[in-house]
């Protein structure tokens, strides 16, 4: 059997998640990997078969989409090029972590593709949303990346087919204790500013990591690096707790590790506000902006914020089996999209 997975390089969740799964389904088949975007600081362990531009979404450094420059680094020629480029009739099917060449280029070749991207998880209205829906954003993540069959993921199980987070081995053979500082990961944001904001906060240490710094420094009571593997984890085993954007990947390990939370969605990013609703329900603190109120605010957090704690995550060798179940071609020949029950 062969697979092709394709993965979003944007974003920390999709690579996090693809160092899970990459290894378990090759116990069962022959794996190549695609990787799309242009803007991603981490990689993949091992072999990459192929690479893509893909679409990627460009940051203003003031903690939003930048809607003009995403549009402006627009391939649309590349992106079909890509798309017609890649052998995917040579594979038994695709898995796909919200990855669009190997999505298009699946149902272009008429073969199976199962998504299981944390994206997935929004084909069920009963995943939350926030109370301002957006009908553009709900289309944009259900026709991006196509596919016949998804296995979903979010922190609870919102319908049949959505499994629990799928936390990383480096993530679960951590030791969590509560240090003195705090671990930021606020990507959207220059780290500059950023520095200059957590300098007036003088209680604890700031442990800030930021996809556009090359050293690190220290200032005052704040610490700037570089994205790497192993400075973060030792950050967040031993912080007191984590101030990040809404991505799902670091809230659920925030969740998983026992640290208190406070998010900040990225504006024009619809599904970060989608997990905020969601995080918000679970009694979580969300912050939607940093103002002059900002200081008070995670003062306040820093001696009364809450801990979420995951009531389950994800059983590697179930969602394995639910993927490679997904991708036979029957389904497709079923004619009808599939969403995999739990069990």
């Amino acid at each position: 059997m062969r697979i092709l997975y394709g993965v979003q390089g944007t974003g920390h969740g999709h690579i996090s998640r693809a160092r899970v799964v990459l290894p378990r389904l090759r116990e069962h088949a022959e794996v190549d990997v695609l990787i799309s975007g242009y803007n991603f600081k981490m990689y993949i362990d091992g072999p990459v078969q192929y690479k893509a531009r893909g679409l990627s979404l460009a940051y203003d450094n003031k903690g939003s989409v930048n809607m003009l420059e995403t549009a402006l680094k627009l391939h649309p020629i590349k992106l079909i090029r890509d798309i017609r480029s890649i052998p995917v009739q040579e594979y038994d099917f695709v898995v796909n972590d919200f990855e669009p060449v190997t999505a298009w280029a699946a149902q272009r070749a008429e073969i199976p593709c199962v998504a299981i991207s944390h994206q997935a998880s929004f084909l069920s209205e009963k995943s939350p949303r926030p109370l301002k829906e957006s009908l553009f954003a709900e289309q944009v993540m259900k026709h991006f990346a196509p596919s016949t069959a998804a296995v979903g993921s979010h922190y609870l199980r919102y319908d049949d087919f959505i499994e629990p987070p799928i936390i990383r081995k480096h993530i679960r053979e951590l030791n969590p204790k509560l240090g003195g500082h705090i671990t930021v990961y606020l990507p959207a944001f220059d780290h500059q500013k950023l520095c200059a904001v957590f300098n007036q906060i003088g209680k604890v240490e700031w442990h800030i990591f930021s996809p556009k710094c090359d050293e690190a420094y220290i200032r005052g009571n704040v610490t700037v690096n570089p994205v790497g593997k192993e400075t973060f984890l030792e950050s967040i085993e031993n912080c007191l707790g984590i101030v990040s954007a809404t991505g799902f990947e670091t809230t659920s390990e925030a969740m998983f590790l026992g640290k208190k939370l406070l998010t900040i969605p990225i504006k024009n990013q619809y599904e970060q506000l989608c997990n905020a609703a969601a995080l918000e329900e679970l009694g979580g603190k969300v912050v939607y902006q940093i103002d002059s109120k900002f200081s008070g605010l995670l003062s306040d957090w820093i001696e009364e914020g809450r801990v979420l704690n995951l009531p389950e995550i994800s059983d590697e060798e179930t969602l394995i089996h639910k993927i490679i179940h997904a991708g036979s071609r029957e389904n497709v020949q079923q004619g009808h999209f599939q969403r995999l029950a739990a069990g």
